[in-house]
C-alpha cells in the first residue's frame, strides 16, 4: 500500500412500470352496514379497555470514548481530555425517559473517538485515534472483532461507510491525509486502496500542517467531501467504484485561520452547513450535485457570546425534517439551536441550551429523533435531551450517564 502524491483536480462530469388502479372495496350498505360499524368500533374499545399500551423495547447506544491518557486530542488548541475509558462502551436507553443503563463495552478497540455503521447494520467501524492510525471493524450480532487495518496515517479521527457498503473512508487527523478501505460481504475490511495526502500550506496559526478531520458521502452517493482543519479547505473527490481510489475534482477554501471542522448536508441535498472550529462559526454553503462545488456564504454566530471562554464548535447536525439544526460548542458547553429557512439556505440562531457537561464533542439524535445526545469529553458523560418534533427546542432529561473520555455516541432502537 503506498500513499500517492495528490492529483490536479478533475472536471466532473455532467450530471416503471404502470401501477394497476386499486379495486375498489366492498361495504355493507344502509342500516346493516351501519350496525355492523358500530359493533365492530365496540368490540375494538372493549378489547383494549384498561390495558395501557405496551412500553417501546429499549435502544441501544454505542459510545466511543479515548481509551489513552491523554487521548487522541484532535482540534488546535481544544486540549485532550482524560482518556481513561476501555473500549466501545454500550448502553440500552429508556426511548421516553432517555435514562440510560450500561450494558457491556466491546473491549480491545483502543481509543475508539469516532463510530460509523454499515448501511445494513451488520457492522460497527471505530477509528483508533493514536499514532499509528488503525480502523476496526466489529460483527454486531456476536460483538466478535474482525479485524483492525492501518489507515496509513496518524490519528485518523473520523470515519464514515460509502452508501454503497463497500468502502470505508477514514479521515486522519495529524498526518493530514484521507484514506478508503474496502468492505467484504461479512462487513470485515481490507488494506487501504487509497491514501491521499492534503499538501496545501496551512495559512496560518494553529494551523501547522494539513490536518483532515472529516470525510463523508454527497445525499445522492456521486461525490466524497473531505474537511481539513489545518488548511481550512474542503476537498471534493470522485470516488471509483471498482478500485476504491479517489481523484480531486475540486476544493473550496474558507476564510484563513476558520478551521473547518465538521459537515452536514441538509436533507434536499442542495446546502451544506460547515462548523469551524478556529473562528468560532457556521457557514451556510450553497451545493452543486452535479459538480460536488462547495460554494460559502457568510459566517454566522454560534451562540457562545464574545465572554471570556474560548468556544471550538464541534459537532453540527440538522434533523430529518430539515427545519433545525444543531452545533455541539465546546468550551461554551451548550448545544446551538437554529432554525433552517429559505429552504436551507439561511440559519437563525434561536437559543443555546447548556449541555450539562463539559467539552460537548459530539451530538447525535435517536432514530425517532426526540432524544438527542451529548459525548461530553471532559466531563466523562453522555447528556440527554428532549427534542420537541414542532419547535426543535431541547429540554433536559435529566438523564446524565457516567463515560469516561466519551467521544462519540451512535444511537439505535
Amino acid at each position: 500500500m503506498a500513499i500517492r502524491e495528490p492529483e490536479r483536480e478533475q472536471a466532473s462530469e455532467p450530471a416503471s412500470e404502470p401501477v394497476p388502479e386499486p379495486v375498489p372495496e366492498r361495504r355493507a350498505s344502509g342500516r346493516r352496514g351501519l350496525l355492523t360499524g358500530l359493533a365492530g368500533l365496540a368490540a375494538g374499545a372493549a378489547l383494549g379497555a384498561g390495558k395501557p399500551p405496551a412500553p417501546a423495547p429499549p435502544g441501544l447506544v454505542f459510545i466511543g470514548a479515548y481509551t489513552s491518557v491523554p487521548g487522541g486530542g484532535t482540534g488546535s488548541g481544544t486540549g485532550s481530555g482524560s482518556g481513561t475509558g476501555s473500549g466501545i462502551g454500550l448502553a440500552s436507553y429508556d426511548r421516553r425517559t432517555g435514562r440510560m443503563t450500561a450494558a457491556g463495552v466491546i473491549e480491545g478497540v483502543p481509543d475508539p473517538s469516532y463510530l460509523a455503521l454499515h448501511p445494513r447494520g451488520h457492522t460497527l467501524y471505530a477509528v483508533n485515534e493514536q499514532q499509528n492510525g488503525t480502523v476496526t471493524a466489529v460483527r454486531l450480532a456476536d460483538r466478535r472483532i474482525l479485524g483492525t487495518r492501518t489507515t496509513g496515517g496518524a490519528l485518523p479521527c473520523h470515519v464514515s461507510v460509502h452508501p454503497s457498503g463497500r468502502w470505508l473512508l477514514t479521515a486522519n487527523y495529524f498526518s493530514g491525509s484521507v484514506a478508503v478501505h474496502p468492505i467484504d460481504a461479512t462487513g470485515g475490511l481490507a488494506e487501504p486502496s487509497d491514501v491521499v495526502p492534503h499538501l496545501v500550506p496551512p495559512p496560518g496559526p494553529g494551523q501547522e500542517s494539513a490536518h483532515a478531520h472529516q470525510i463523508i458521502t454527497s445525499p445522492d452517493g456521486r461525490f466524497v467531501l473531505a474537511v481539513d482543519l489545518g488548511n481550512d479547505t474542503v476537498y471534493t473527490y470522485r470516488l471509483d467504484p471498482t478500485a476504491g481510489r479517489l481523484t480531486r475534482i475540486a476544493h473550496v477554501s474558507l476564510a484563513p485561520g476558520a478551521g473547518p471542522r465538521h459537515l452536514t448536508f441538509h436533507p434536499r441535498g442542495k446546502f451544506a452547513y460547515l462548523a469551524n472550529e478556529l473562528d468560532n462559526t457556521v457557514v451556510v454553503c450553497a451545493y452543486d450535485p452535479a459538480t460536488g462545488d462547495l460554494s460559502p456564504g457568510p459566517a454566522r454566530p454560534t451562540g457562545s457570546g464574545t465572554g471570556g471562554t474560548r468556544n471550538y464548535p464541534a459537532q453540527i447536525l440538522v434533523g430529518k425534517s430539515g427545519r433545525f439544526a444543531y452545533l455541539a460548542n465546546r468550551g461554551h458547553n451548550s448545544i446551538a439551536r437554529y432554525a433552517v429557512e429559505a429552504s436551507g439556505a439561511r440559519l437563525r440562531l434561536l437559543n443555546t441550551e447548556p449541555v450539562r457537561g463539559d467539552f460537548p464533542r459530539h451530538i447525535a439524535f435517536s432514530p425517532d429523533e426526540r432524544l438527542l445526545f451529548a459525548a461530553n469529553q471532559r466531563s466523562g458523560s453522555v447528556t440527554v435531551f428532549r427534542a420537541d418534533p414542532g419547535s426543535g427546542r431541547l429540554t433536559p432529561s435529566g438523564a446524565s450517564y457516567t463515560a469516561p473520555g466519551a467521544a462519540c455516541t451512535l444511537v439505535r432502537f
